[in-house]
């Protein structure tokens, strides 16, 4: 009893014969039958040598190939009734192959989905019945407790919407800090010699997140020795002046921001 031969890249004596036929680059509507026949014979011969045992998949697709071979050094003459040409004999081989190639192109979608599917685990299905099927609840409360229940309600909602708007608000901080930098150093621009008193550097001054957003702007300036500042009285005026670092490319810190945010 013969068993299906596999070696390196043939499974089955259709897998050897479509790789003959690529392998010399023929059309497989216009198969060169001596030579594919040729070849396959010294394949099985070889197989034969190394003590394999073939196939019998692969004898007898060996005689068809010899059998077509001889059908093909044959004249075709042609049909006396309808006066059309002898159908060549190559046309059953033909459509076989097709069909392999079309099966050996599914057989490789189903191994790769195959292959996928073991990466896939399945969580089996539980019994949610006990939410499900329990009877609706209802809150016994009277008039004065549900009215309370809602007042803690929309506190709570408020405080949240308050904690949100601060923290978008320290985000935006964080994004123009460097921006706020930029718009003091245009101040100095035109005139390196000029000074400039902080109420100029802030752009609402009805805004105290923008007032300390200049002012921490400011300071992280004076630390970086761009800028110098003078107050010559007790909660007075801020005098700003700029050194010869002023025209340099602006360098953000941390700092500036929990300074601000604070």
């Amino acid at each position: 009893m013969g068993y299906k031969v596999r070696l390196d890249v043939f499974e089955g004596p259709f897998d050897l014969l479509v790789y003959l036929i690529e392998s010399a680059r023929m059309s497989i509507y216009d198969i060169k039958v001596a030579e594919i026949t040729t070849q396959y014979l010294k394949y099985i011969e070889e197989m034969q040598q190394m003590n394999v045992a073939v196939s019998s998949e692969f004898m007898v697709l060996a005689a068809e190939l010899i059998d077509l071979k001889s059908k093909m050094l044959l004249p075709r003459a042609a049909d006396p009734e309808s006066g059309e040409a002898a159908e060549d004999p190559r046309t059953d081989l033909t459509m076989r192959i097709l069909e392999y190639k079309k099966f050996k192109i599914a057989s490789e979608m189903l191994r790769e989905g195959e292959q996928a599917n073991f990466h896939i685990y399945e969580k089996p299905q539980e019994d949610i019945s006990q939410y499900t099927e329990s009877p609706d609840e209802y809150l016994k409360l009277d008039i004065d407790q549900f009215v309370n229940a809602f007042n803690s309600f929309l506190q709570k909602k408020k405080k949240i919407e308050d904690i949100k708007r601060r923290y978008e608000r320290i985000e935006r901080q964080r994004i123009s800090a460097e921006h706020r930098m930029q718009f003091i150093q245009s101040l100095f621009a035109a005139d390196p010699d000029k000074k400039i008193l902080f109420g100029d550097m802030v752009q609402d001054r009805t805004d105290r997140y923008d007032i300390a957003l200049s002012f921490s702007s400011m300071l992280e300036m004076i630390k970086q020795r761009r800028l110098k500042a003078e107050q010559t009285r007790l909660f007075g005026d801020i005098t700003v002046t700029a050194t010869d670092k002023i025209g340099e490319a602006i360098t953000h810190e941390s700092g500036s921001d929990e300074a601000a945010n604070e």
